[in-house]
C-alpha cells in the first residue's frame, strides 16, 4: 500500500482565517495534538510575518518530536533567514518556500516575465539550501499556469535539489479531471521527478478541495497538504480528515493510505475547533456532530438490525466512543475518573482532576445527568492557561419584556474588585456594556456566536466572542448553563486573551498584506 504523507498547515493556512489568532501557547498545544494524530509534517507559521510569529514557530519547533516542523517563507533571502531563526532547535527542520507561476500573478503582482520567475526561483532555492537539507518549493496558483510552464518550474526544482515540489491550487478553480491530469503531466514529462515527492495543496472555494486532493493522488502525489476541519482563508482548505477516511474506507479504490492514528482525529477537531472559534457545521463530513445521526425512521431500523447499512465509517475509527456510564450528581471521583480516561483525558495532573472534578461537581448540580460532550466542554474550557486580569464575581441580570434590561456586574480587576449596572438594548448588551465600564477597556464586539454543548432544555450553552482592539482580535470562550452566564464569561476571557496579546511582539498587518498559497 503506497503511503501518502500528510501536511499539515492548521496553524499557517489555517490561522489565516478572518478571526483567528492563536498566541504561541495554543500553537503548541495544537502542534503536539497534531504529533498524536501522527501527521508528517507541521507548517507551524510564516516567521517573517512578525516577531511574534518568529517566536511561535521556533516554540512548536522545540516542542515537537516525532514530525518535521516547517517554515513558510517567500522566495526572498530575508524570509528564509527568518525560517531559518525559527526553526533553531527542531529535531526535524525543513522550510517550504513558494512563487506565483500563474499568467495573471506573473503580471499583476510580480510584474515578471516567464524567464525571471525562474531565475528567482533558481536564486531561493539555492539559498535555502545552504540552510536546510529539506526544502519544499510550491508553485502559487499552480491549477492556473501554463502546463507547459509548470513542467518548467518543476524541471527546475528537481535540478537544484529540492525534496517536494507543491501544486497548489490556490484560488479552489480547479475540478478533479483537470488537477488529476497535472500531476499525471508531472510524472510523465518532467526528468528526474522520482527523485521528489510531488504534493497536492488545494482550497475549497468551488466545494472541490477533497475531491481534487484525492485526484492528485490517483495520479501519483505523494503528499497531501491541508488544515483540521478544513479551516482556512476564504472557503478554506482540503480538510485533512476527510482524505484520510477516504483513503481508509476506499483503500481498494485509492490503492494508498496515510498512517495517521485515525483514533485521534475527533481529538484533534474538537481542539482546533475551541481554540480557533471556527464551529464544525452539524453536517461536516467525519467530524461533524450530525456525522454518525440517524434520524430517518428507515435509516434507523438499518443501522439497529446492521450498522453497516448506512454506516460506512464506524464512529470508534475516528475516537467517539458510546459510553453506557451515565454521570450524575450521585458519581464518585473513581467514576469520574474512569469517563475521563474513556474520553482521553488520561493525562491529567492530579491538580488538573480535582479541579475538573468539582467543575463536574457545580455541573451535576443542575443537571440530571452529566454527557460526554458536556465533560469535554468542561475540560477543555481552560486547558491553556492565560493570565487572568479580569474575573467575573458575580452577575445579576434583569429582564422585562416592557422594561430596558439591565446587568449588575461585579468584577474582579488589576485595581481590586469592583462592581455596576449598566442598561442595554438586550439582556447581553446590558452585560457587556457593564463589563466594559468596569474593565476600562474600549474594545469592539466584532463577532458573538452561541450553541448547544448537547441537548435539552438544561444543556451547556457554549458562547464564542471576538473583541478588536486596533488591529489586534481575540478570542473568548464561555460555558455555562446559564446562557447570559456563558456570554459574560466568553467576554471576560477575550478581555484576557486581549490583555495578553496586546503584550505580546506580535502583529499580523505583515502577514494579512501577502497573498499565501
Amino acid at each position: 500500500m503506497r503511503k501518502i504523507y500528510v501536511f499539515d498547515t492548521t496553524l499557517r493556512d489555517g490561522e489565516q482565517s478572518p478571526g483567528v489568532n492563536l498566541n504561541t501557547q495554543e500553537k503548541v498545544e495544537i502542534a503536539l495534538q497534531l504529533e498524536k494524530l501522527g501527521v508528517d509534517r507541521i507548517e507551524a507559521g510564516f516567521p517573517a510575518a512578525s516577531p511574534g510569529d518568529l517566536a511561535a514557530v521556533n516554540a512548536v519547533a522545540r516542542a515537537v518530536k516525532n514530525a518535521s516542523v516547517m517554515g513558510l517563507a517567500r522566495s526572498v533571502e530575508k524570509d528564509i533567514d527568518a525560517v531559518y531563526e525559527a526553526l533553531k532547535g527542531a529535531e526535524d527542520p525543513a522550510i517550504h518556500i513558494f512563487l506565483a507561476t500563474s499568467p495573471i500573478h506573473r503580471k499583476h503582482k510580480l510584474r515578471m516575465e516567464k524567464e525571471q520567475v525562474l531565475e528567482t526561483a533558481q536564486r531561493a532555492i539555492r539559498y535555502a539550501k545552504k540552510h536546510f537539507a529539506k526544502v519544499e518549493f510550491s508553485a502559487e496558483d499552480a491549477g492556473r499556469t501554463e502546463l507547459d510552464f509548470l513542467c518548467q518550474v518543476t524541471e527546475l526544482a528537481v535540478r537544484e535539489g529540492v525534496t517536494v515540489v507543491n501544486i497548489p491550487d490556490t484560488v479552489g478553480y480547479m475540478n478533479p479531471q483537470e488537477f488529476g491530469n497535472i500531476f499525471k503531466t508531472l510524472k510523465e514529462t518532467v526528468p528526474g521527478i522520482e527523485r521528489i515527492q510531488l504534493s497536492a495543496h488545494c482550497h475549497d472555494d468551488l466545494g472541490m478541495a477533497t475531491a481534487n486532493s484525492l485526484a492528485a493522488i490517483l495520479n501519483g502525489a505523494d503528499q497531501v497538504e491541508g488544515t483540521i476541519n478544513g479551516i482556512g482563508e476564504r472557503a478554506g482548505n482540503t480538510a485533512l480528515e476527510e482524505v484520510a477516511l477516504a483513503l481508509a474506507t476506499r483503500a481498494d479504490f485509492f490503492g494508498a493510505q496515510t498512517t495517521l492514528n485515525l483514533k485521534e482525529i475527533a481529538k484533534t477537531s474538537r481542539l482546533v475547533s475551541r481554540l480557533t472559534g471556527m464551529v464544525v457545521p452539524g453536517n461536516k463530513a467525519i467530524v461533524g456532530a450530525n456525522a454518525f445521526a440517524h434520524e430517518s425512521g428507515i435509516h434507523q431500523d438499518g443501522v439497529l438490525k446492521e450498522k453497516t447499512t448506512y454506516e460506512i465509517i464506524s464512529p470508534d475509527t475516528i475516537g467517539l466512543k458510546d459510553s453506557k456510564l451515565v454521570l450524575g450528581k450521585h458519581s464518585g471521583r473513581h467514576a469520574f475518573r474512569e469517563k475521563l480516561v474513556d474520553l482521553g483525558f488520561e493525562n491529567l495532573t492530579e491538580e488538573q482532576l480535582n479541579a475538573a472534578f468539582g467543575k463536574f461537581k457545580d455541573l451535576a448540580d443542575r443537571k440530571k445527568e452529566v454527557s460526554n460532550e458536556d465533560i469535554i466542554a468542561l475540560l477543555e474550557e481552560k486547558l491553556v492557561e492565560i493570565p487572568e486580569v479580569f474575573a467575573l464575581e458575580q452577575l445579576i441580570v434583569s429582564f422585562d419584556s416592557h422594561a430596558t434590561p439591565t446587568a449588575k456586574v461585579r468584577l474582579k480587576t488589576p485595581q481590586g474588585v469592583v462592581e455596576t449596572t449598566s442598561e442595554g438594548n438586550g439582556s447581553v448588551d446590558a452585560i457587556y456594556q457593564a463589563i466594559g465600564s468596569l474593565a476600562q477597556v474600549e474594545a469592539i464586539l466584532d463577532d458573538y456566536m452561541i450553541k448547544s454543548v448537547s441537548d435539552g432544555t438544561d444543556a451547556l450553552g457554549e458562547v464564542h466572542v471576538v473583541l478588536m482592539k486596533g488591529d489586534v482580535s481575540a478570542q473568548g470562550r464561555g460555558i455555562s448553563t446559564d446562557i447570559l452566564e456563558a456570554s459574560a464569561r466568553a467576554y471576560v476571557d477575550a478581555l484576557n486573551r486581549l490583555s495578553d496579546k496586546r503584550n505580546a511582539p506580535r502583529s499580523r498587518k505583515d502577514r494579512d498584506n501577502v497573498t499565501l498559497v
